[in-house]
């Protein structure tokens, strides 16, 4: 059996890392993250069994995330993380010790490469896409606290129309957990664009199953929210230009109101 120390990378050397960032110096408070921005599979992997379609769906991706992300870096002119690999080779908003961060099933489908991974093998998966994407967050949010940069954290999701045959009503879902002050502003002023169907967490909770907020928004005690937008809203630059124009004037007077309020995070 050949030593898993000299088994090759996971990422061959041409294919791209993990990581994007765009914006790194940006002055603006707002640093915003995709984790879900790509749909690439590594060549190693062997599109994990899946035909292209099956990637291509929910399940491979968040469909319109990245695009709104981008939108919205240039427009707020902030910083943007975001991960270029599909969460279905591991999900990095969940711990990478998680079952669900490599998933045998994801909704009725399943996901031959993922079956009956070693130890080796999901290390390997953390090591070349989790660790280096999590690692340009953390070094990021510790430059800027240590210069005293003040910040405020956007996770950018998207979820489909419709899950597991029951239609899902909400234009955009307002999710928080602790801390969750900042996010709260954001709902209410969601709210009050009137034509808006706005979720109060949903249609998912954020808990600790999560990982990007809760380990970052806690531990540096950071105002936050984590968006999530229709899919069938942000599928082409129409509508992901439609959404990055309302969000550019609403995170921005949430956080001005939020200051108002007296800046609290706890």
């Amino acid at each position: 059996m050949m030593n898993a120390a000299l088994s090759p990378p996971l990422l061959a050397q041409e294919e791209p890392q993990p990581v994007g960032v765009v914006r790194p110096d940006a002055r603006s408070p707002f640093v915003i993250l995709c984790d879900h921005a790509g749909k690439r599979i590594p060549r190693r992997l062997n599109s994990l069994g899946l035909p292209q379609r099956e990637i291509a769906r929910h399940i491979g991706w968040d469909i319109g995330a990245l695009g709104v992300a981008q939108w919205l870096s240039a427009r707020l002119k902030a910083t943007l993380v975001h991960q270029r690999y599909s969460r279905l080779v591991i999900d990095c908003n969940r711990h990478p010790d998680a079952p669900s961060a490599i998933p045998a099933v994801s909704e009725h489908t399943a996901i031959p490469g993922n079956q009956a991974l070693s130890t080796a093998q999901r290390a390997a998966r953390r090591a070349a896409i989790f660790d280096p994407y999590h690692q340009v967050i953390d070094e990021l949010l510790h430059d800027r606290s240590a210069r005293g940069q003040p910040t405020c954290l956007i996770a950018m999701h998207s979820f489909t129309p419709a899950f597991m045959g029951v239609s899902r009503p909400w234009h955009i879902g307002v999710l928080y957990d602790r801390q969750p002050a900042y996010a709260r502003e954001v709902l209410r002023l969601s709210r009050l664009a009137g034509s808006l169907v706005v979720g109060d967490n949903q249609p998912y909770v954020l808990d600790d199953t999560d990982y990007a907020i809760p380990v970052y928004a806690y531990s540096y005690r950071l105002p936050y929210a984590e968006i999530e937008i229709r899919q069938d809203l942000i599928g082409d630059i129409r509508g992901q230009r439609a959404w990055t124009t309302r969000l550019a004037h609403l995170l921005p007077a949430a956080l001005r109101q939020w200051r108002a309020n007296g800046a609290q995070v706890s």
